[in-house]
């Protein structure tokens, strides 16, 4: 059965207006946006003044409210207004994956302990209704694997520079300008966005919550036009993929740039779409591709979960209950590529099995398997670009296998 109803909405920047006018205008969803919590009372906006108020508290102790919707951008007060409101006995709706990722087990025991629901389905690659996904329709598949493009802003980046021949600078600034990418976009170009989105669809598709200095990300920033130009020359594109995969009873994940051939699933998500691939042992590979920034594609998720609450749904983290629980770990080996010019001590000792070298105009490129946490180490040089091998093998065992073969 449905009930009422009444939001109490924090921020109102670009997704907060965005679910303000999908809500006005869905007329299948019983919902109403009583009061908005912003930082700045002199700004001008889009709705009259008495919309507004610059006190937390008036919406969060409002017995009239039953469900907050939590749009802002600072993770730590995100978190305080998610424990108040839980503790309320208000739902709450949120899309901020830096919170979620830091404090997901936290706000996953106050959500037994209070009985009530925290959705987050906008949290992850906008449209894509992955999370619900993860949680009904793959409830009781064995997933073995969960990879994509999990931002849209990086893609976009991308996009620019291969299909439009455009500089990494002026493909971000364009970026910006659509708003696709913050005036800081470390997030973003530095792989910690979609590192905060694997993390959160780690905890649905294998059971098991990471805190996010356990997980590795390496971003773009430092992609050369050395690495662009070998991509191009070979069919190659660039994506940066974020992927978290089992294997003998251990989870691994990570986020970093690939090389992707024109057979690869990803190769053809352009812009600032998102693309999902799930594989599972009854379902196999099936693929969900949506756009991932903007207004609109996240406030059509934020809008479903609120929809959900009308119907008093939770997420049930089935996975954590079907067996042992597994282990996060980062002891893997990858075959990626390493780019850098000469004389910054790189050799092909640094790697495990060394494949191949290239060079062009004072860059080199050594390509071979090396640990995943060493290749961490590296990447944090200046001047150093890393991009997984297309196609990059990741298994441990039989990368240790192969090597022992050679040998």
């Amino acid at each position: 059965m449905k009930k009422e109803l009444t939001i109490g909405l924090f921020g109102f920047g670009v997704v907060g207006q965005g679910l303000h006018q999908v809500i006005s205008q869905t007329k299948g969803i019983k919902a109403s946006i009583k009061k908005i919590v912003i930082k700045h009372a002199d700004k001008n906006r889009t709705l009259p003044k008495q919309h507004f108020t610059t006190e937390a508290n008036d919406v969060l102790y409002d017995p009239d409210i039953n469900v907050i919707v939590e749009l802002i951008d600072d993770a730590q007060a995100a978190f305080t207004i998610v424990k108040q409101a839980l503790k309320n006995g208000k739902d709450v709706v949120t899309a901020n994956k830096k919170m979620l990722a830091e404090n997901l087990q936290e706000i996953y025991e106050l959500q037994k302990i209070t009985g009530k629901s925290v959705l987050y389905e906008g949290s992850v690659c906008g449209s894509i209704p992955i999370i619900r996904n993860l949680e009904e329709y793959y409830d009781n598949d064995l997933i073995t694997s969960i990879e994509g493009i999990f931002n849209g802003s990086t893609n976009y980046i991308l996009t620019k520079i291969f299909e439009e021949k455009k500089s990494y600078a002026s493909a971000l600034a364009k970026a910006q300008e659509l708003g696709f990418a913050e005036s800081n976009p470390d997030l973003d170009v530095l792989g910690f966005d979609p590192k905060f989105k694997l993390i959160i669809a780690i905890a649905h598709t294998f059971g098991i919550f990471v805190k996010p200095e356990h997980v590795i990300n390496l971003g773009i920033a430092n992609i050369t036009d050395t690495d662009v130009r070998f991509a191009r020359e070979n069919g190659f594109t660039i994506k940066l993929i974020a992927r978290a995969f089992k294997q003998g009873g251990k989870i691994y994940g990570f986020v970093a740039p690939q090389l992707v051939s024109q057979q690869h699933t990803l190769f053809s998500v352009r812009n600032e779409f998102n693309a999902v691939q799930v594989e599972g042992a009854f379902a196999e590979k099936q693929l969900f591709v949506g756009k991932g920034a903007g207004s609109f594609p996240t406030a059509s998720a934020v809008l479903s979960d609120i929809s959900a609450l009308n119907y008093h749904y939770q997420y049930e983290y089935k996975k954590r209950t079907q067996g042992a629980v597994p282990e996060f770990s980062n002891a893997l080996q990858v075959e990626a590529l390493v780019s850098f010019e000469k004389g910054k001590g790189i050799t092909k000792d640094s790697f495990e099995h060394f494949q191949e070298g290239y060079a062009w105009q004072g860059q080199e490129i050594l390509r071979g398997f090396i640990a995943l946490e060493k290749l961490a180490a590296i990447s944090k040089q200046p001047g150093i670009s890393i991009l997984l091998a297309p196609d990059a093998r990741l298994n441990p065992i039989k990368i240790k296998q192969e090597a022992e073969a050679i040998i």
